[in-house]
């Protein structure tokens, strides 16, 4: 398992998932093709901010995709379809 950093791009790792090795899904370019494959979810929240962000990452953590929400279970029952090929075991951010 790929643990997370404590934060990405800015925001606070709040909880996570891991893909193991098959991807939730994809990210595709406007013509079709794979751009990148996700195997990191993070549901993140920036400082003073009362939203949060579900970052879509690579094998690297590396955000390829993010979605706002206005709370954690709303990230998490609104997941984007392109990422519910393997089921997400989310994880708190003290399990880094």
């Amino acid at each position: 398992m790929s643990s997370p950093p404590l934060k990405i791009d800015g925001a606070i790792v709040l909880e996570w998932a891991w893909s193991g090795n098959k991807p939730f899904g994809v990210v595709k370019y406007q013509n079709g093709e794979v751009a990148s494959e996700i195997f990191g979810l993070a549901i993140c929240a920036y400082p003073d901010s009362d939203q949060v962000y579900i970052f879509s990452c690579d094998c690297d953590w590396e955000t390829e995709q993010d979605s706002q929400y206005n709370s954690i279970q709303n990230a998490k029952d609104y997941l984007p379809e392109q990422y519910r090929h393997v089921k997400a075991n989310w994880k708190l951010s003290t399990d880094i």
